[in-house]
């Protein structure tokens, strides 16, 4: 073998080294676990603002139908629809109730559905917007307690909601969803709408029409 041939083979072994090491500088670069103080930690997530939590609200007791008892309704030849100027009022105090027949096997409701007679007595929808008379003054835990205690004004050893308030539905709502839907009660138009109390079964019986 020829001096020239004894070179190129030896260039041949060093350029085939040094690709070696250059592969393996790359592998382990690679597998190398980053350094900690190099690491760019996920960006926390942001705290909704008051108006998404107003919106999400607005969404949520869509879709849960809080509507459907809490907010009064006009009669049309339709059937009856939602009263947009007394959104979430409750009952209406003026509105009395009809002659109750006598002890019969079911529950009724009012036209506006925001009162329900069976065997509890008669209960009327609270009224929720921030007005004095309704959830003005109230706190975000005392909301909470209600809805998820089914606890009359949020108060621990108070008197339990009455049917048909489905406050069981509740019980293990998201604390961002609750916090939603009190922030979107609070948005809305006050409205000054006594809410009759509760009627007792044996009230009832001895007063038919009211």
């Amino acid at each position: 073998m020829d001096k020239s041939s004894i070179a190129k083979r030896i260039l041949l072994r060093t350029y085939a080294t040094a690709a070696a090491i250059v592969a393996a500088l790359i592998l382990f670069s690679c597998a190398r676990p980053q350094d900690p103080g190099t690491v760019q930690a996920a960006p926390a997530p942001q705290a909704p603002t008051q108006e998404q939590l107003i919106q999400r609200g607005s969404y949520l007791t869509t879709i849960m139908l809080c509507n459907d008892c809490h907010t009064p309704k006009i009669m049309t030849p339709h059937g009856p629809i939602l009263d947009t100027t007394r959104r979430f009022s409750g009952h209406p105090s003026e509105e009395k109730l009809a002659p109750i027949p006598g002890n019969r096997p079911f529950v009724l409701f009012t036209p506006g559905l925001t009162a329900a007679v069976g065997p509890w007595g008669a209960s009327f929808a609270a009224n929720l917007t921030p007005d004095p008379l309704g959830l003005g003054g109230w706190s975000y835990d005392q909301f909470k307690t209600a809805i998820t205690h089914g606890k009359y004004r949020g108060i621990e050893g108070g008197r339990s909601l009455l049917p048909p308030m489905p406050w069981e539905n509740l019980v293990n709502i998201h604390d961002e969803d609750a916090r939603a839907i009190f922030a979107f009660l609070q948005s809305l138009k006050p409205i000054p709408n006594r809410v009759p109390a509760p009627i007792a079964p044996q009230d009832l019986i001895l007063e038919k029409a009211l």
